[in-house]
């Protein structure tokens, strides 16, 4: 899928398999142990759920895609992306995360990218799109960072 408008084309990221991916509705999972969020950007539209405490159930974290995504009503397809802070942060905040994020991305076959907290100064949508457009995100989740 390539890019046809300035507004794409500024959410292109080049992988290291030499193809563009576009990256227009997604999840964004920002959940390392302290001001854990998640965002969803939908139809040019983007809401965020702000966490009360520290995840540590996934739970949690699954009822709150699930509410947010029927809220919007999303249906989740292979053109959806799923965005996850790989630390560093708590173990079990990243663990929790990571493995709703694999879930979604095994049953929807979505598309899952990883991104450093440090690479992310505020949680906005403008913040998110400059980590997409200067490929600050990855493809490779094999290594969080935990904090110990």
């Amino acid at each position: 899928m390539f890019c046809e408008d300035d507004e794409c084309a500024l959410l292109c990221k080049e992988t290291k398999f030499s193809n563009k991916k576009m990256i227009k509705d997604f999840l964004i999972i920002n959940c390392i142990g302290k001001n854990d969020k998640i965002g969803l950007r939908i139809k040019k539209n983007f809401f965020i759920h702000n966490f009360q405490n520290k995840l540590q159930n996934n739970e949690i974290l699954v009822k709150s895609i699930l509410d947010l995504l029927k809220k919007h009503k999303v249906n989740i397809d292979k053109d959806f992306s799923i965005l996850i802070n790989s630390g560093p942060g708590s173990f079990s905040s990243i663990r929790v995360a990571l493995a709703v994020a694999k879930g979604i991305r095994i049953s929807k076959k979505v598309s899952l990218f990883g991104f450093k907290n440090s690479d992310l100064s505020d949680f906005s949508l403008e913040n998110i799109e400059f980590l997409i457009k200067k490929n600050l995100i990855e493809k490779n989740l094999i290594k969080p960072l935990y904090l110990s």
